[in-house]
């Protein structure tokens, strides 16, 4: 076997797993249908059928399908909290949304770190300036900090940077794109109750929520 530096800084970072961000992405829609069928009692294996036979997700590939209902199952999983599953799925938007992006945070420490040391930072000094150049420098953080992150590309960064800004758009943390400001969010009692559950009270940041 080939030794291959990258492959061993990669398996010691806790961002190993990022590449598969720029796929995936927020995927509200896809994760909202999942939870549905997850909260029927369909075990995976009849979860990805029901997904691929019925065309739920509307992907043009059998492969896509596949990965994108993988990747959601996932995300579910690592909420842990059978509660938030069933609410993702039937509450309002915004609480569901908000759901979503906690279930991203759990199975991404990139999404995790972002969201909690920029975006709750800056709730927590009162500083509501935003623009791209945060996640920016979040990135460039972590090249230094982490080798594994350090061999990424230019064009890699920049792809990871556009998911992160998008994120914030879909969660209405910004209006669009180019905002240079920060709305006020309201955490979800529902959340709440299930972070407390999950006793991950770090994460209350990223909701503008303080102790």
């Amino acid at each position: 076997m080939t030794y291959s530096p990258i492959a061993e800084l990669r398996n010691r970072s806790p961002y190993s797993g990022t590449g598969s961000l720029t796929r995936e992405q927020f995927l509200f829609f896809e994760m909202r249908t999942t939870a549905k069928l997850m909260t029927e009692g369909l075990s995976d294996e009849e979860i990805h059928q029901r997904i691929y036979e019925d065309n739920l997700f509307q992907f043009p590939t059998e492969k896509s399908i596949k990965l994108i209902t993988s990747g959601c199952i996932r995300r579910l999983k690592s909420l842990n909290n059978n509660e938030l599953v069933y609410a993702l799925a039937t509450l309002p938007t915004d609480e569901a949304k908000q759901i979503c992006l906690y279930a991203m945070m759990k199975q991404s420490p990139l999404v995790r770190d972002f969201m909690v040391q920029v975006v709750g930072e800056k709730y927590r000094l009162k500083d509501m300036s935003f623009g791209k150049m945060e996640a920016n420098v979040f990135l460039m953080r972590l090249q230094e900090q982490d080798d594994y992150v350090a061999t990424w590309s230019e064009s890699t960064i920049g792809k990871i940077r556009q998911v992160l800004i998008k994120i914030l758009v879909e969660n209405e943390y910004l209006d669009n794109i180019n905002s240079d400001h920060l709305n006020p969010v309201l955490i979800s009692r529902v959340l709440e109750n299930g972070i407390r559950a999950n006793n991950d009270e770090s994460v209350f940041p990223a909701f503008n929520y303080f102790e």
